[in-house]
């Protein structure tokens, strides 16, 4: 045996470990296609059948990252503006198709908390609340359309003539979303 050359091997291995350790420690990459987006927008289940369906969360280490795709009907002309309010989870939209009024702001009347038990809390947006808007800021969203939402900031849509599809792009960094969750229509 060799003693320079199993010293070497011996002192590169011991070099790498933490190189090793530190790429096991790195979420995997993530892919939703555009497949998958239209099968959950499909699903039928009870499960993520609502309005808002969280396709994936997943855990990035100091934060999770959950991914949802939101599919809304048309809005009453003259309707109230129902206002929700995520206390904990920041939501970026990405307009797919549609068009309509996003509307934010203070000036909430009644705002009350939803149960904490209920999925769109235990899997989507975190502890929320929900309200009508009184007055709001009125911004016109469109195909292709970027918004940033912050925690605490109610939101809401009106205008909405046929319908609009969008994604939400939720980092959590208090980990209130459930890590690793999977919507029924891609799990394998």
């Amino acid at each position: 045996m060799n003693r320079p050359r199993v010293l070497i091997a011996l002192s590169l291995t011991a070099a790498l470990l933490p190189v090793a350790a530190a790429a096991q420690q790195t979420a995997p990459v993530t892919a939703i296609s555009k497949a998958d987006m239209t099968a959950v927008l499909q699903h039928k289940g009870t499960e993520g059948a609502g309005v808002d369906r969280q396709m994936k969360v997943v855990d990035l280490g100091k934060y999770n990252m959950a991914i949802g795709v939101l599919r809304r009907g048309p809005t009453k002309p003259g309707a109230p503006v129902g206002a929700i309010t995520h206390s904990q989870v920041t939501e970026v939209f990405y307009v797919v198709s549609g068009a309509a009024t996003l509307v934010t702001g203070f000036d909430v009347i009644k705002p009350v908390p939803f149960p904490a038990d209920i999925e769109i809390v235990k899997i989507a947006v975190g502890p929320s609340t929900n309200g009508t808007f009184k007055a709001g800021d009125r911004l016109p969203i469109a195909p292709g359309d970027i918004v940033i939402v912050p925690a605490g900031v109610p939101h809401g849509f009106d205008d909405i003539k046929d319908e609009l599809t969008y994604l939400s792009f939720r980092p959590d960094p208090d980990h209130v979303l459930p890590a690793g969750y999977v919507h029924p229509a891609l799990r394998k």
